[in-house]
């Protein structure tokens, strides 16, 4: 942490957009947000969405590889019963936590 906080900061290009989509995004900003600070928020928000697609291309490619070498696959009904409970497990988990 003590690292972080004597980095330098940077400044992220600045992006031209039309009259009506900086208007746009200030109607929504909310009450002590600024631009700058939904730009943020925006950008990294991004940047951890497209970790997560990357990481999971990654395992998708893995397993098609790991396929391809053993042939062994998982059916269908038993993978999407699998996502359907940890589905149902994490919605109780939320449930719990509000």
């Amino acid at each position: 942490m003590r690292y972080i906080m004597h980095m330098k900061t940077a400044v992220l290009p600045q992006v031209r957009v039309a009259p009506e989509l900086r208007a746009e995004l200030e109607s929504v900003l909310r009450e002590d947000e600024t631009l700058s600070g939904f730009v943020e928020a925006s950008v990294r928000g991004a940047v951890e969405y497209r970790r997560i697609q990357e990481a999971f291309h990654a395992r998708g490619d893995a397993a098609f590889r790991q396929f391809q070498r053993d042939g062994v696959a998982r059916p269908a009904g038993k993978v999407l019963a699998d996502l359907r409970a940890k589905l149902e497990a994490k919605r109780k988990q939320l449930k719990r936590g509000s």
